[in-house]
């Protein structure tokens, strides 16, 4: 029979893996779990331990703090007794040092399930600036991106990404077929602070109309002398996670993911094959 863990278990686990990390941020990266496959509640495997439980479609989590190295991912059906037969995967997800990630389980242009571990770029932005990444995990052809009605990315196709430097403030932004400029998501509105990273997942099915925004907000790259006031210096350095996707609720989620991820440094050994 399987166990699903409590939220306050969840929740004390996590923050005891926490706890026993090493001081060095340098020995680990962050990793953040984007489920982008509608209509489908999964469990999510790693190195063959189950770590998330009924997994939501449109949920975001993290980003945790873990020890640098290589971890396998399986997706499987939510009443799965093990990982033997996942739905998507098992995928390795190598971790360097100082890393940033986001691992997304989407379809493919054909509507297949599948994976990609995605490096986020963490560099300087300059002043006055915010930088937008859009990453197409959509079931869906080539799209252009739009802001204000007019083409700022196109022909984007899956599982590609592109990134741009744009000015800070709010846009309204929207996805479009490539050539057209009649939104297939959107518009919506986009506050791009000064000095974030803003990464936009267009995800979904175009056949089955239900085609989302998930966004991810990445903070603390500000050029010096940066645009947070005097007193504030510690809150840059934090990452920020925003989503504006309908019904995203990743509160849950995050607290599994911790409990598994930050346990991985004990149990690696004896759970790769």
């Amino acid at each position: 029979m399987r166990k699903t863990l409590s939220a306050a278990a969840v929740l004390g686990l996590g923050l005891g893996a926490l706890t026993m990390a090493p001081a060095s941020a340098a020995e680990h990266a962050q990793l953040s779990v984007l489920h982008g496959v509608p209509d489908t509640v999964v469990d999510v495997y790693v190195n063959g331990e189950l770590t998330l439980d009924d997994f939501a479609p449109g949920t975001l989590a993290g980003p945790l703090e873990l020890p640098a190295g290589s971890y396998d991912l399986a997706v499987t059906a939510p009443d799965a007794a093990d990982a033997s037969a996942p739905i998507i995967g098992p995928v390795t997800a190598q971790l360097e040092s100082g890393g940033n990630y986001t691992a997304a389980a989407h379809l493919d242009a054909e509507g297949n399930p599948t994976a990609a571990l995605f490096t986020n770029d963490m560099s300087e932005v300059a002043a006055g600036k915010s930088h937008l990444t859009v990453r197409h995990v959509a079931a869906a052809p080539a799209v252009d991106v739009l802001a204000g009605g007019q083409p700022i990315i196109q022909g984007l196709e899956n599982p590609n990404e592109q990134t741009l430097p744009v000015d800070a403030g709010t846009v309204s932004a929207s996805v479009a077929a490539a050539g057209t400029t009649d939104p297939v998501i959107g518009p919506a509105d986009l506050t791009l602070a000064e000095g974030t990273h803003n990464i936009v997942y267009a995800w979904g099915s175009l056949e089955a109309g239900n085609l989302q925004l998930a966004v991810q907000t990445l903070g603390g790259m500000e050029q010096a002398p940066g645009a947070v006031p005097g007193g504030q210096s510690g809150l840059a350095a934090q990452e920020q996670r925003t989503l504006l996707s309908t019904g995203l609720a990743a509160a849950g989620a995050l607290g599994l993911v911790g409990v598994a991820f930050g346990a991985r440094r004990v149990l690696a050994g004896a759970r790769r094959p």
